[in-house]
């Protein structure tokens, strides 16, 4: 038998020829040899039916090449080949595996992707050592037990099957950080998913879930969930808790409203278009401090909050193919929008000419409304503390519940005793006295220094900022945006936590000197005032702000030492008057603005 074997092994044409009923063309000796030597094999596109034996035996075998030359150099050395370790066999006709798969347990990666397997042998579970296993695009119907003892794996990728149901085990692969199922028949996902500690991506795109396992929750690593068009109708409440979550696609489903994310802070995408979503609320939005990306085009959206403007990093708004009539006007401050897609609304208060002049124009249109707002008489007379406390209607509930003291859109000229009563004992960390006529800041906002963490007066007629506000040390974040102020008190220094201000839509001429000395700041909002300088040495000493937005003052330079701010990661500059830098620079984004501006630091 060996003989026979080494004689047919001499044959100098082994490997090239295929003998009548032998599969699908054999495997080049020259492959062969180089696999032996980088423990790699690329056998993809090659129209193979079925896999040659010698390419599962290839590190058992005598190569071909040691019983043709005996006198090969020490490079040659066929007994200290390689294992192999990566085998591809991609875009072939392979209808199956032979259990011959277990020969080569030193692989790392096995890629049948493009074939048309209909299944995975048993001996899968020998190959310890997989970490990517890709076999998408073949017609699997199910998946073999023995697959999830495979505990190194990281990638399997399943997409583009026929599956219709999961084994249970599945959660035993531990070390799993990317797993794509999608375009299968899966009804239900296995409640052992809980167990994929380690997953950081997850497809489940166009398959027949009705619903979700509230144990997905549990995967604490997962950065991006797709769940793309399956059927459906609620989301757990439980993922909500998913910190890491980066990027949530549930698109073309059967939801009908938006679910809240208190947990996720780090969500940058949202997609939930074509859905049957019919209320967007402040409640959905206020969670969502890192969202770059709201997608909720083909919904049955009827309005859009004012509370949009929370959004502060949102960056695009698809709200394409709903039912809105009217945009708050509070849209054109949201400092990073760059697209606002609207088309297929019947918007009312905005011409059709001014939608088809693009994002930004439409913005600055909004922003020109909310002067208007200000600017305009009040209609009917203001509520004072005259005509109350029967008309305040004090809620209970949010200041209990929520900690929230809101008193807001009431056009009042000054807050009544009886909202500031109804505190007593509770602690309030969160204050919203916008839009009204208010003056000044109430003197009894003191009375919550020990609490309260947010503040927002904006949209009033405040010419001055009391001392009041100056001893709420627990602040982090006060919106005074359009009022009237011109300058800020320099008390203001003892807000040793305020880490993000909006003043925007005020008459600031010049820079408030007392910002330059809270270190803390982390997101100046300045747009839309007067200012014509700024000081690049004192911006660089708040090392910790990562947001400027200056668009819209009168800046006739802007200083070249301004580069020298690194961190900064949003510097906004559209709308002033300077001539360097030119528009295409500003177009390119921060890091190039920043880049160019330390170009010219003169040496």
């Amino acid at each position: 038998m060996a003989a026979a074997r080494r004689g047919k092994a001499g044959d100098p044409r082994a490997g090239f020829r295929r003998d009548a009923g032998e599969p699908g063309p054999a495997v080049p000796q020259g492959l062969l040899r180089a696999a032996r030597k980088n423990g790699q094999l690329n056998l993809a596109g090659r129209d193979l039916s079925e896999v040659p034996a010698n390419v599962w035996r290839i590190n058992l075998d005598v190569p071909e090449e040691a019983h043709q030359n005996l006198s090969f150099g020490a490079a040659d050395r066929w007994w200290e080949q390689t294992d192999l370790t990566k085998l591809i066999l991609a875009s072939n006709k392979l209808q199956c595996l032979s259990e011959d798969v277990r020969l080569l347990p030193a692989l790392t990666v096995l890629d049948v992707h493009d074939n048309q397997l209909t299944s995975i042998p048993s001996a899968i579970g020998f190959l310890e050592n997989l970490q990517k296993l890709n076999v998408s695009h073949n017609k699997l119907k199910n998946i073999p037990e023995e697959l999830t003892q495979l505990k190194h794996l990281k990638s399997l990728l399943l997409q583009h099957n026929e599956l219709s149901h999961l084994p249970d085990g599945f959660g035993q692969l531990i070390s799993l950080e990317e797993l794509d199922l999608s375009n299968n028949q899966l009804a239900t996902i296995p409640s052992s998913f809980a167990s994929l500690t380690s997953l950081v991506r997850l497809n489940l795109a166009h398959n027949q879930l009705k619903k979700l396992p509230a144990e997905i929750s549990a995967m604490k690593s997962l950065k991006q969930l797709d769940c793309t068009k399956n059927q459906l109708e609620t989301v757990p409440s439980e993922l909500a808790s998913m910190a890491s979550l980066e990027q949530l696609y549930l698109r073309k489903n059967k939801l009908q409203y938006l679910p809240v994310f208190p947990s996720c802070k780090l969500l940058k995408e949202l997609h939930v278009g074509e859905n049957q979503i019919e209320v967007l609320s402040a409640e959905h939005l206020k969670h969502l401090n890192s969202l770059c990306v709201l997608e909720l085009r083909d919904n049955k959206l009827k309005s859009l909050p004012d509370e949009i403007t929370l959004l502060q990093g949102l960056e695009r708004l698809d709200l394409t193919n709903n039912d809105i009539s009217s945009l708050p006007c509070a849209l054109g401050n949201l400092p990073q929008l760059k697209l606002l897609a609207l088309e297929g609304n019947p918007l009312r208060t905005i011409r059709r000419d001014m939608l088809q002049k693009g994002t930004q124009e439409l913005l600055k249109y909004l922003r020109s409304k909310i002067q208007d707002d200000i600017t305009s008489p009040s209609e009917g007379s203001p509520v004072t503390a005259m005509t109350l406390p029967s008309e305040s209607r004090i809620n209970i509930h949010a200041i209990t519940a929520l900690k929230v003291l809101e008193y807001s859109e009431k056009r009042a000229a000054v807050i009544p005793d009886e909202i500031f009563n109804a505190v007593g004992s509770n602690s309030v960390t969160t204050v919203n006295f916008s839009k009204n006529q208010l003056n000044e800041i109430p003197k009894r906002i003191v009375e919550l220094k020990e609490s309260v963490c947010d503040v927002n007066l904006g949209f009033n007629k405040l010419c001055s900022i009391s001392l009041e506000l100056c001893v709420l040390h627990k602040l982090t974040h006060l919106d005074i945006r359009n009022n009237f102020l011109t300058s800020l008190p320099e008390e203001m220094e003892a807000l040793i936590r305020l880490q993000i201000i909006n003043l925007c839509f005020n008459r600031f001429k010049i820079f408030p000197n007392v910002l330059y000395r809270i270190p803390t700041l982390e997101t100046i909002l300045l747009s839309n005032n007067q200012v014509g300088s700024i000081d690049p040495l004192q911006i660089r000493k708040i090392d910790k702000l990562g947001t400027l937005d200056l668009q819209n003052n009168d800046l006739l330079q802007v200083p070249p030492e301004l580069g020298n701010c690194v961190n900064l990661r949003t510097l906004l500059l559209e709308g002033n008057p300077f001539r360097t830098p030119r528009a295409a620079i500003l177009a390119k984004g921060t890091a190039a603005v920043l880049e160019y501006l330390r170009s010219r630091i003169p040496t």
